[in-house]
């Protein structure tokens, strides 16, 4: 049998999606409607506009999220899972349901 190797690409998603804490946050508010950036900030303590840009940017080179600014005044910007995105987010579930299992399986090995 051939020897797998790491998809370089997804693998560096998964890995820097994983670095910015807020990531899954964003998902979750986008998923609830909330789609300005404004909006993300003020619904979620902790949560400020610096770091929101910085995860926003990285989730937008990776294709994840898009864009949209309306020509408007004062200008608007809303954001969305694309549905590469989508997929994406459905491999986070994937790897947070493998930790869910992994976590229950130590608690039964480990009854402490």
């Amino acid at each position: 049998m051939p020897r797998r190797v790491a998809p370089a690409r997804s693998a560096h998603m998964v890995e820097a999606i994983f670095g910015c804490k807020w990531s899954l946050t964003v998902y979750q508010l986008l998923k609830n409607g909330t789609k300005r950036p404004g909006e993300m900030v003020r619904s979620v303590d902790g949560l400020t506009t610096k770091v929101l840009n910085d995860c926003l940017r990285r989730n937008l080179e990776f294709g994840i999220l898009e864009r949209k600014a309306f020509n408007e005044v004062p200008p608007r910007v809303e954001y969305a899972v694309t549905p590469m995105g989508e997929k994406f987010i459905q491999v986070l579930d994937a790897l947070e349901a493998l930790q869910d299992e992994i976590n229950a399986s130590s608690a039964e090995a480990d009854p402490r």
